[in-house]
């Protein structure tokens, strides 16, 4: 069983769905969807083990920045 988006990508079981994770575990990003900053974003999530997505991510220019959750993503240990 894959511990994560890209460990399932490597195996390609295409329809793997990571564990679910309470939104308050880690930060919403303020960053535009497509921009580097966001894909840095979702990287860092990736690497940590968390969704690519947090329900209060930014989601275009007119939105209201999502209000702070935690200090910074703090990855899986090994």
């Amino acid at each position: 069983m894959p511990k994560s988006v890209l460990e399932a990508i490597k195996l390609g079981q295409w329809d793997y769905e990571p564990p679910e994770v309470p939104m308050e575990l880690f930060e919403a990003t303020d960053a535009m969807p497509g921009t580097r900053a966001k894909l840095e974003v979702m990287a860092e999530r990736l690497r940590a083990g968390l969704p690519l997505w947090h329900p209060l991510d930014r989601q275009d220019m007119e939105a209201d920045p999502p209000p702070k959750t935690r200090q910074k993503i703090r990855p899986k240990p090994k």
